[in-house]
């Protein structure tokens, strides 16, 4: 069975996740307590449901002590088992609970959602360790969609590494393990030809290429993460996410992100590349 447990902050995505992955063909249950999970997952098991999504979050916060458990359980019983935490920054959820009219589900403690966000964040905190981060605060329905889709068809028997590019402006992902930051290079945006460009183009590419600080960053970097992967393996991480930044989030740090991803996969680990400010594009 390919098991796939979501969970993360109110109004961080999670329905949109669950939705995608019930019409994707699996069978969803939201709002499990924990302590169930080993249970009913056995008791779906005899009806042939080979994929399974599972939603556990604060709603059943008195039972998520078990939920490490219950997961080294399902895994030792041979099921591929995933840990999807979405989360975002505290002002965009504050945002769209204030745009749906949603209430918090803390919120009836007599909380402000300020205050509820920050409880649940940190009743959440030893959740989101054990799985894939997704910062959504910047992320459009169809971005996490995607992305969604993507982490549910990886191979996930060695380390997943996800180099990101993202623009400062637009503040730093939490799903972030290493944060790099660009800024000091030369920046393309000043030549007129090359601003409406992206680092994903030619031009650009050999605008940056020519510069050795570019080149020198980039093997820093490199050698960094490679010299540093195999301990992350041994402390049995699945998933390990770098952060590449520049002003906007289109020039070097793109171009960083696509030279980095191509000499990381060199390795044993699987790579994958997101550039935050152009994938909805």
């Amino acid at each position: 069975m390919q098991l796939i447990l979501i969970s993360g902050l109110s109004g961080s995505g999670k329905s949109i996740a669950l939705r995608m992955l019930e019409d994707s063909g699996f069978y969803c249950i939201d709002n499990l307590p924990a302590s169930l999970l080993t249970s009913v997952v056995e008791q779906v098991r005899p009806f042939g449901y080979d994929h399974v999504a599972i939603s556990v979050d604060t709603r059943s916060a008195a039972a998520l002590g078990a939920l490490p458990a219950a997961l080294d359980t399902l895994r030792a019983s041979g099921d591929d088992v995933r840990v999807l935490f979405l989360d975002a920054q505290t002002d965009t959820l504050i945002r769209r609970f204030s745009e749906t009219r949603r209430r918090h589900p803390l919120s009836g403690c007599a909380l402000t959602i300020p205050e509820s966000v920050a409880q649940e964040r940190q009743m959440l905190g030893d959740v989101a360790e054990l799985g894939h981060r997704i910062d959504t605060s910047d992320l459009s329905a169809n971005q996490l969609r995607r992305y969604v889709r993507t982490f549910v068809s990886l191979d996930i028997g060695s380390l997943v590494l996800i180099i990101q590019s993202f623009g400062f402006k637009h503040g730093v992902p939490l799903d972030a393990d290493f944060v790099f930051d660009t800024r000091c290079l030369p920046n393309p945006y000043y030549d007129p030809e090359l601003r409406p460009m992206t680092g994903r183009d030619a031009p650009v590419a050999a605008f940056l290429a020519a510069e050795p600080q570019v080149g020198q960053m980039e093997d820093d970097i490199a050698g960094l993460i490679g010299r540093w992967l195999p301990a992350f393996r041994l402390d049995n991480r699945n998933y390990l996410t770098v952060a590449i930044g520049c002003t906007g989030g289109q020039h070097r740090s793109v171009y960083l992100g696509e030279r980095l991803a191509a000499r990381l996969r060199q390795g044993e680990q699987t790579v994958l590349v997101r550039h935050r400010e152009l994938d909805e594009a």
